[in-house]
């Protein structure tokens, strides 16, 4: 008993239940119990039968450290109690012995933490509110199988150490603790003693809320039942296929979207209606959500996370996020969030030698820290990581009914060699594939796939690695999609150049239908894009004013018409001028004036127009799907190109002008023999163009492009004309003449 008092004054008690609380003794023949608390603050302490508040046992204090101690008599068995406290200033507490109760884990439970397979695990770790005996209170359990002691520290305890050691599972390297009567909100962390006598203190990696910065402190959150509304868009979404869907992606950072006037934040209820109207009247099917994981820096636009569990209290609390996504799903709208496991940072409450030692990142230092960003890159190998990180994930899809995780910089994981200039350590093959972050991938993806059917996984993935998104079985990685960053690339780096050079870089806009069919893209001009001295989209278009939208009208409308699911960042759709801040809301009052207000209305357009024609979404077999009709005019910098529907009348005929020189009676060989109509036009002057537009244009049979018939009609200038077929024509007959022995074929009526 002194080894183990002496242990728990010094702070070094691993099994602080088998010293606290009642215990049995035996004397001579009879057992006789004894309980034993541990309050520094006390004075006075009593026990009192929580079923019978007249047994009461006074303890005495046995030591000046806080120890107390007293028998409790002769008995069969145990009895639930509270201590009454008092201390020297006469304030009483009274709280429910928490060293009274049994380990509240299952060996099954333990057994799956150490094989990496409870997917549930984020119903289980971190603060949890259960009851255990009848009594109600929090549950805190926490991995740091380096430590020497683990306390839950707060503002309940006067965030002393001493007060609530938690009990060790050597087998799993868990420590555990159940608290009783704890209330809602209360701030907490863990007070982690390591092998080497040092006190860190932090914050609960299973939080599921989280201090506003500065502060960090974990929050003690009750996730009581929610009452949602969305059971048709879930039930719709669990039966959808979005590979062969319309996909239109609002990228948006919550806390620049808008603000008030006084340069606060919107909350998640505040920005929630106004978000779901504005996406809803553009015509998006998505919005996908930056930076809504807790993270301490606003500068990160939260990439560097250190709440995987918790929605950044930025803009509310966890219910408040549940009713922004609620009323998304209400307006039939799908809300993705972007999903960092690449990498973490350093912050000191965080995740870094949690328990004094590395443990949620790689231990060996030259492979443990990512040369770009100078975080830390996680332990991809260790069961418990993989499944903190896995568990992570399903947590959003499931608390939160998230429709699709874009999980950030997947290239970073894949290559052990990222950003190393050739100082690494290879896989056991020689090769530089990690190959535990591809075991990673294939499992995250096909339980979250299997738990949540209709989901989309999607992988910013910036390099030529194979079958991204094919599923596991197939020898791919699992996801759904993937980011086009080839393409965002070459179109970004040919839209830049004067229209007069393009035709000497023809390749950059054309080389992307060498590879579209190859995994299930989507087109992304995302946030990247408009920072860091990149410049807006509108300022990436060379020319004059009027060129510079005429440029990105043309832009977007290849965009749109291209292979591939849609996705872009806010402000993005109105031309906004400056570059993206997170410091600031966007320039909405651009939209008082013409040119930006109908840029707008043009991407209104587009998506209202992409969500119309199934040519544009519904893939079949991939190249069935889309037909060059002449990819090599690069002396004229134009475009034309077929996209196949379920019918003819459905396939749409795209031409692209990357000039600003207007072509009349251009001539472009088409499918079929029929009469055409203009369907969009981007330099239609209600989207602020110059009106050079076509009426209803009928196929000859003059052959052009390789084709039997072609049509002749007006390119506008930097602009996109799109046709579709009004009604087939009836092919001419054809009569055959005998002349002076020749055959001559006509056309009859000519």
């Amino acid at each position: 008993m002194e080894n183990q008092r002496e242990s728990l004054e010094q702070g070094n008690c691993k099994r602080p239940h088998d010293f606290l609380g009642m215990h049995p003794v035996q004397e001579t023949n009879k057992s006789k119990w004894i309980t034993r608390v541990f309050c520094p603050t006390a004075t006075e302490i009593t026990v009192v039968s929580c079923k019978d508040s007249t047994k009461t046992y006074p303890l005495k204090k046995v030591d000046s450290e806080g120890l107390f101690e007293g028998s409790i008599g002769t008995r069969k068995k145990k009895f639930l109690y509270k201590l009454m406290c008092k201390d020297k200033e006469g304030n009483t507490w009274s709280y429910i012995d928490p060293y009274q109760f049994k380990c509240t884990f299952s060996d099954f439970e333990l057994y799956l933490f150490g094989q990496g397979t409870d997917y549930e695990v984020y119903k289980k770790m971190g603060a949890t509110f259960r009851e255990v005996e009848g009594v109600k209170g929090v549950r805190f359990a926490v991995w740091a199988p380096h430590a020497k002691r683990v306390s839950v520290v707060g503002s309940f305890n006067h965030w002393d150490g001493r007060r609530h050691p938690m009990r060790y599972i050597p087998e799993q390297g868990i420590w555990e603790l159940f608290i009783p009567e704890m209330n809602s909100l209360e701030t907490y962390k863990y007070e982690i003693k390591t092998q080497k006598g040092e006190l860190l203190y932090k914050a609960d990696p299973y939080a599921r809320y989280c201090q506003l910065r500065p502060d960090n402190a974990s929050v003690v959150y009750e996730m009581k039942p929610y009452k949602w509304k969305d059971d048709k868009w879930i039930d719709r979404r669990q039966a959808s296929a979005y590979y062969k869907e319309a996909v239109s992606i609002y990228e948006v950072h919550i806390g620049s979207w808008r603000r008030h006037a006084s340069g606060e934040f919107y909350t998640y209820r505040e920005v929630a209606d106004s978000l779901a109207k504005y996406v809803k009247e553009m015509g998006y099917t998505h919005v996908e959500l930056m930076g809504i994981m807790e993270h301490p820096y606003d500068g990160s636009w939260g990439y560097q996370v250190t709440g995987y569990f918790a929605p950044t209290s930025r803009y509310g609390t966890p219910d408040d996020f549940k009713y922004f996504v609620d009323t998304m799903h209400r307006h039939k709208i799908g809300v993705i969030l972007d999903w960092v496991p690449a990498h973490f940072p350093k912050d000191a409450f965080s995740l870094e030698k949690f328990d004094g030692q590395p443990l949620y990142e790689m231990a060996n230092e030259k492979m443990s820290q990512h040369p770009h960003w100078g975080t830390l890159i996680f332990d991809y190998g260790k069961p418990q990581v993989s499944l903190f990180m896995i568990a992570s994930a399903l947590s959003w899809l499931d608390n939160y009914h998230i429709d699709g995780l874009r999980v950030d910089a997947v290239a970073s994981m894949l290559y052990l060699d990222y950003g190393r200039e050739g100082d690494y350590i290879p896989n056991k093959y020689g090769g530089r594939e990690n190959l535990e972050a591809i075991e990673f991938f294939k499992k995250l993806n096909t339980v979250a796939y299997t738990q949540f059917p209709g989901i989309m996984m999607i992988a910013e993935e910036s390099t030529a690695w194979p079958c991204v998104s094919h599923p596991v079985d197939e020898g791919g990685l699992g996801f759904g999609f993937k980011w086009n960053m080839g393409w965002m690339n070459d179109f970004l780096s040919y839209m830049k150049i004067d229209p007069y050079f393009r035709k000497f870089n023809h390749q950059k806009i054309t080389f992307s239908l060498m590879y579209a069919f190859s995994e299930n893209f989507i087109q992304v001009l995302s946030h990247d894009e408009v920072v860091h001295g990149k410049s807006s989209m509108i300022y990436k278009m060379p020319g004059t004013e009027w060129e510079k939208f005429a440029n990105l009208r043309a832009a977007y409308g290849y965009m749109y018409m291209h292979p591939g699911k849609k996705m872009l960042f806010m402000g993005n759709e109105f031309a906004q001028t400056t570059e993206w801040n997170e410091d600031r809301e966007l320039d909405w009052n651009l939209l008082e004036h013409q040119s930006h207000e109908q840029i707008r209305k043009f991407v209104k357009e587009l998506n209202k127009f992409y969500k119309k024609n199934k040519a544009l979404w519904e893939i079949r077999n991939g190249y069935e799907n889309f037909e060059w009709i002449d990819c090599d005019n690069k002396e004229q910098s134009i475009l034309s190109f077929i996209r196949r529907g379920p019918s003819v009348k459905d396939e749409l005929l795209i031409i692209i002008n990357f000039t600003p020189v207007i072509w009349k009676d251009y001539r472009v060989g088409v499918p079929s023999y029929a009469e055409y109509i203009e369907v969009l036009n981007s330099d239609a002057v209600c989207y602020g163009g110059k009106g050079i537009t076509n009426e209803k244009v009928k196929a000859t049979l003059q052959p052009w492009h390789g084709r039997q018939q072609s049509i002749a009609i007006n390119i506008p200038p930097l602009g996109m004309s799109v046709f579709k077929i009004n009604r087939l024509l009836k092919e001419p007959e054809i009569t055959t003449l005998k002349i002076k022995g020749e055959v001559q074929a006509t056309e009859e009526g000519k």
